[in-house]
């Protein structure tokens, strides 16, 4: 252990050596450690690389900037806390990603992104990146540009996803303009990975107010429920995210949401019931929710099919 103590405290000098080279060096040799040794992960974030390496998030070298954010990345995994608490490392993560179709290596964008959604796996954080509308917006403009890599957009998606768990940042999601782009995301007919991730986070921004408006400019409500058609051969979870989307804006909108999704909804009762029966736990019990606010709540009228009468009442 001694010697790996060594070893992390002379790369971390080097990362600050005047040699270009050295300096390459030393982040190549800290990048490939953190990738194969979760024992080293702690011992080069207390030794005090965090702050070199965020700097280094600034450098015109994109091999430099690749290592660096790589490093942050795995990093992430065990020394969230280390990162969270290190001055400018968000600036930093927002300053890839806002150049991240101009100067920024492809690879430390979807580092970046991929450290993000990390770091928002704790509650406590969500809040804190959420606050950060540069990051929001960067991100958003990740997904939208045609030009970014399908690794640059999952890994944006996931970002945008962990961001849209706190309640609050919903709206900020909306406000930006982020509402047509993951509804444009699922029209393209991009990959089931991609419209997966895509419609997680519809679900989630669905869950506020402002919501309501943003989905009827972009037809999100059409769109969801082309989605539980059977005859579009969705997967079940794009198929779990969409009856959560629909349950979320009737929950948050008005009388009008909920009356469009009951009369469009019942003609994708199948793909509703689908997820019913087939779905994971969560899953199951919003479609279940929402065929009772297809079928006018658990008072309302009564359902003839034996099986949605089953459904329904267990």
């Amino acid at each position: 252990m001694e010697v790996k103590h060594r070893t992390v405290r002379y790369l971390i000098t080097n990362l600050s050596s005047v040699s270009e080279q050295t300096r390459v060096e030393a982040l190549r040799e800290l990048r490939l450690m953190t990738k194969l040794d979760a024992n080293a992960r702690p011992l080069i974030a207390e030794a005090g690389a965090i702050p070199y390496l965020v700097d280094t998030l600034y450098s015109l070298s994109h091999v430099a900037q690749d290592d660096a954010a790589a490093t942050l990345l795995n990093l992430s995994i065990s020394s969230r806390a280390a990162l969270m608490s290190t001055r400018g490392l968000l600036d930093a993560l927002s300053h890839v990603l806002r150049h991240h179709a101009s100067s920024s290596s492809p690879t430390a964008v979807q580092s970046s992104a991929a450290t993000l959604h990390s770091l928002l796996i704790e509650d406590e954080y969500r809040p804190i990146i959420g606050s950060k509308r540069d990051i929001i917006y960067s991100l958003i403009d990740v997904i939208k540009q045609s030009r970014s890599a399908v690794r640059s957009v999952k890994d944006a998606l996931k970002a945008l996803f962990g961001i849209s768990l706190y309640p609050l940042n919903r709206k900020t999601v909306v406000d930006l303009g982020g509402v047509g782009p993951l509804f444009s995301l699922v029209l393209k007919g991009s990959a089931t990975g991609i419209i997966e991730d895509a419609t997680a986070v519809i679900a989630q921004v669905a869950g506020c107010e402002e919501s309501e408006e943003a989905f009827r400019k972009a037809s999100g409500t059409g769109v969801l429920m082309d989605l539980l058609d059977v005859g579009t051969g969705s997967s079940l979870r794009v198929k779990e995210n969409a009856v959560a989307a629909l349950l979320n804006l009737v929950r948050c909108g008005r009388e009008r949401v909920e009356r469009e999704v009951r009369e469009m909804g019942l003609l994708v009762v199948e793909g509703i019931a689908d997820v019913a029966e087939n779905g994971r736990p969560n899953g199951k019990s919003k479609a279940v929710a929402l065929l009772r606010v297809l079928y006018g709540g658990s008072n309302g009228c009564v359902v003839r099919d034996e099986r949605f009468d089953y459904l329904l009442n267990h």
